[in-house]
């Protein structure tokens, strides 16, 4: 779906009042549009960390690894939240758009020649010269991501979900052809680089072929002012949150080596894909329709829940599957000199059950306007995380993980419901009521794939074969023997009846 071209007054680009009336069909065909083009991304990361893996070694990635922990850093300023704040205010307007456009594309630019700047420091920091061209590489991307945030916003905003679904996957799709064609060519590490630059640049074109949006001049008001706020505060909690999340491979790059990093960031981006590839799409959907659900607590607080339950429907069976399976998972995908992984995803993989459920209480900060409360949270949060890091570290990369896996699911999660619970629609008791079903479901499939790897020991394949329709069956029977369960595969019938009627 394309926003077409219109003057700066129309309703083309702000206003949300004619998204009001089929809010909820809106809402389930872009659900299914964005999932569909995650699974058809997903496929290509899958692809690409297949091939790659066979040719590339884990120093490669430990190279790379070494930079994109710093480089995702700087990343953060080319958006200062300013992304959400498009989306969720209910009102705004062109010559507010162009403002944040400008500051979007000036502080792109800024951090990307700091980058460069740094490159020579970061390169001497882990004593590695060639950090130095791919720190500078990977700066242009930057400036590249910095031009496209706020079309995309407005795509969000106006729920153009087939535009950007479209976009997503092309530019994917490109970025995966330039890094095989690199590896054809035997240029080693730089086959990552080009697949991160490539999948940006063609990105941002596309986006502002789909948004023929065109930014006036900047304009500062006083309305600009509550923008700023908004946005602050989110890049406040990301900052503090990316530290957090990304110190472990700063710290083991700093003090295992590229050997140990590369084992560990493989680990963890193994544990994301499916991850991410399911919360990117369901956020892209979750914070425009809950912005326009705040004046209705009730109903705000009845489709939170049950984008939960659906959530978690979808991402548990899948991690438990893969934490049971990962020494034969990465056997197949990856080969034996990735081996030293598997102990770490599966330890990481505990965290991974709680992730998805994470990343989705953001969007209550979000959309409510309490992202003075996420920043905060993210201080918090990242106090113990950080914590979490430096007990684990004198055992290398495993101590790390079981460490921070142990520290999250009994410390961490607890507090932020907590916190969350204390204001709003969706309280404390919520989370736990809505959980209690499918954590029972998940205890059963731990049972049962702990017993299926305990009596046999078949090839890896057949392996995961067998795992995967144990925890299908398990999952799945243990919920509809409880009658709450049964009432969130009825809840989900009657969606996909939504959408084909939608």
């Amino acid at each position: 779906m394309r926003i077409r071209k219109s003057n700066h007054t129309a309703d083309a680009f702000f206003s949300t009042k004619h998204l009001q009336g089929n809010l909820k069909q809106r809402a389930v065909r872009g659900g299914a549009t964005t999932i569909t083009a995650q699974g058809l991304k997903f496929t290509l990361t899958l692809v690409a960390n297949v091939v790659l893996g066979r040719f590339l070694t884990p120093n490669d990635y430990g190279l790379v690894g070494m930079v994109t922990a710093v480089m995702g850093f700087v990343t953060i300023f080319k958006d200062l939240g300013l992304s959400m704040a498009t989306v969720q205010k209910e009102d705004i307007n062109h010559e507010q758009v162009s403002t944040l456009f400008w500051i979007n594309v000036s502080f792109s630019l800024g951090v990307a020649i700091l980058a460069a700047c740094l490159s020579p420091l970061i390169a001497g920091f882990y004593n590695e010269p060639r950090l130095t061209l791919i720190t500078i590489a990977l700066a242009g991307g930057i400036v590249m991501g910095g031009l496209g945030v706020q079309h995309t916003a407005l795509l969000q905003r106006q729920m153009s979900y087939n535009a950007l679904a479209f976009n997503d996957v092309f530019a994917q799709l490109s970025g995966v052809s330039a890094a095989f064609l690199c590896v054809w060519l035997g240029w080693g590490y730089w086959s990552l680089i080009a697949l991160s630059l490539v999948t940006i640049s063609v990105n941002t074109l596309g986006i502002w072929i789909a948004c023929r949006w065109v930014p006036g001049l900047p304009r500062w008001n006083t309305e600009m002012r509550s923008l700023m706020v908004f946005g602050s505060n989110i890049t406040g909690f990301s900052i503090v949150n990316y530290l957090s999340l990304n110190l472990d491979n700063v710290l083991i790059g700093k003090f295992w080596g590229s050997q140990q990093l590369g084992l560990y960031a493989k680990a963890y981006q193994l544990l994301l894909l499916p991850i991410s590839q399911i919360n990117a799409p369901i956020t892209n959907v979750a914070v425009p329709v809950l912005s326009r659900l705040v004046d209705s607590p009730s109903r705000y607080r009845q489709v939170y829940l049950r984008i939960l339950e659906k959530l978690m429907l979808l991402t548990l069976p899948i991690i438990l599957f893969m934490i049971a399976t990962s020494d034969w998972l990465i056997q197949i995908l990856l080969g034996s000199q990735w081996l030293g992984a598997s102990a770490i995803f599966a330890l990481l993989g505990i965290s991974g059950l709680m992730r998805p459920i994470a990343n989705s209480v953001g969007w209550l900060f979000i959309t409510q306007d309490r992202t003075d409360d996420l920043f905060r949270w993210g201080i918090l949060s990242s106090t113990i995380t950080i914590f979490s890091f430096g007990v684990g570290l004198p055992w290398q990369a495993l101590g790390v993980a079981i460490s921070y896996s142990s520290i999250a699911l009994c410390i961490t999660m607890p507090l932020l419901f907590f916190v969350v619970g204390r204001h709003g629609p969706v309280k404390t008791k919520d989370f736990y009521v809505t959980m209690a079903p499918l954590g029972f479901s998940t205890l059963c499939t731990i049972l049962a794939l702990g017993t299926l790897r305990h009596l046999i020991q078949p090839q890896p394949f057949w392996g995961c074969c067998l795992a995967f329709l144990v925890t299908i069956m398990s999952f799945f029977t243990a919920l509809v023997a409880l009658p709450r369960g049964r009432n969130i595969l009825w809840d989900l019938k009657q969606l996909m009846s939504d959408l084909k009627t939608a």
